[in-house]
């Protein structure tokens, strides 16, 4: 099994202008295909050196191939629209507008869906590159009740079949590429542990426990054929568009599941607020999988002081064994094109604070 360090990141980050200017340019038709790699391709490989000077052991291209963490994997497979869904949460409180996939024929690979990314990673970098795709709850969870099309799918279940055989292809080629490190960002869990969230469900004929137990299990299908030596994180997200959120409420309700989930090794889990709850679910982090604590916010750009930070870490050690934890920003910098309201600067100011925090922790990032 790969060390995992003690220090890591979500993945995504700010979009550089250039790279937003030439994806605009390439949409008008003023910049071809070829015009538009060159510049997604210095973008991802300037990140990396970014990513490298802050000394993460684990380099991910910003998510700059894609508009947002899940499109690239929703224009990777057949079967699959992009559609306007009614939404049980809001964005921070405020009223948004929601563009969810929406399955309308029987899903299949329409062609890799990060490998080629890895590919390109590996050959820039000599750290260990990660990729980053959603979970299978991105497909249900976000489609509203019309979310599947009854003449495809019977039910949920066989739904599942083949969005799952989906990820243990893709998994397969990853490894085959060489790819040792695999993230999955998952949504629906994190905001099913937020009491109003879970009202509004059951209001619309839902049953919120039993869309836990479906995520859950999507997951573990997900992983079935998952080689041993690849290592898996989930990371926990309760929203994250311009410096606002979705959801609030702790991990109680899916801890002891979530820290049990066969085939994965590590959780990045939002901690920067109290939204996100207390460090005690982490009394069921078991021996062997590292709990990455997201201390350091991604939604602001005012740098955490490490006496601040390791005031924080403290209180999780009430709960987890030391060796047992690490530690990361609480989410991705850019979950979609429109980022954060954080600049560049303050953006990898906050990297180093990831790894300078855990040296000072561990001895080690």
């Amino acid at each position: 099994m790969l060390d995992l360090p003690r220090a890591d990141h979500v993945g995504s980050l700010l979009r550089p202008d250039a790279l937003k200017k030439a994806h605009r340019a390439h949409m008008d038709k003023k910049i071809d295909d070829a015009a538009l790699e060159k510049v997604v391709a210095e973008c991802i490989t300037d990140a990396v050196r970014h990513e490298e000077q802050a000394d993460l052991r684990f380099v991910t291209d910003g998510e700059f191939r894609r508009g947002s963490w899940f499109l690239g994997f929703v224009e990777s497979l057949s079967g699959i629209e992009l559609k306007k869904a009614e939404l049980m949460f809001r964005l921070g409180g405020h009223e948004a507008t929601w563009f969810g996939p929406v399955v309308t024929g029987k899903l299949s690979r329409k062609h890799p869906i990060v490998v080629n990314d890895y590919r390109f990673l590996a050959g820039i970098t000599s750290r260990t590159p990660k990729v980053t795709l959603p979970t299978p709850s991105i497909l249900h969870f976000f489609g509203g009740k019309e979310g599947m099309d009854p003449k495809s799918y019977k039910d949920r279940d066989a739904l599942a079949e083949d969005l799952c055989a989906v990820y243990r292809q893709e998994i397969d080629e990853l490894y085959r590429a060489g790819c040792r490190v695999v993230q999955l960002d998952e949504v629906a869990l994190a905001l099913l542990c937020d009491e109003s969230i879970r009202a509004s469900l059951k209001a619309s004929g839902e049953d919120p426990q039993q869309l836990t137990d479906f995520y859950f299990d999507t997951i573990a299908l997900a992983l079935k054929d998952k080689p041993a030596d690849l290592a898996v994180l989930v990371h926990l997200c309760r929203g994250n568009y311009k410096g606002h959120w979705m959801g609030q409420g702790g991990y109680d309700p899916i801890a002891e599941r979530l820290f049990a989930l066969p085939g994965v090794d590590g959780y990045l889990l939002e901690y920067d607020s109290e939204r996100a709850g207390s460090f005690a679910p982490l009394r069921f982090l078991p021996k062997g999988k590292r709990g990455y604590l997201g201390v350091i916010s991604s939604k602001t750009g005012a740098l955490e002081s490490i006496d601040q930070l390791r005031r924080r870490l403290d209180e999780a050690f009430k709960h987890a064994p030391e060796d047992r934890l690490g530690v990361s920003p609480q989410c991705g910098f850019a979950s979609s094109v429109g980022g954060n309201p954080i600049t560049e600067a303050e953006e990898w100011a906050k990297l180093g604070r990831v790894t300078e925090l855990a040296r000072a922790v561990w001895g080690t990032n």
